[in-house]
């Protein structure tokens, strides 16, 4: 389930302060030198450091 356009407009990563971008169920940080994917649950973003994975 997409998140509204409102809301991901605001959100930011929580590690690098960058913007995010959503990709499938997830929220991804758009800076090159972070590249955090944060998990969306139940349409939730979690944007904790220690909850988000570093992409391959």
């Amino acid at each position: 389930m997409p998140l509204e356009a409102g809301l991901l407009e605001i959100l930011a990563c929580p590690a690098c302060h960058a913007p995010l971008k959503e990709q499938d169920t997830e929220l991804i940080c758009t800076a090159q030198d972070c590249g955090l994917a944060y998990p969306v649950r139940d349409g939730i973003p979690v944007l904790l450091v220690d909850e988000a994975r570093r992409p391959a």
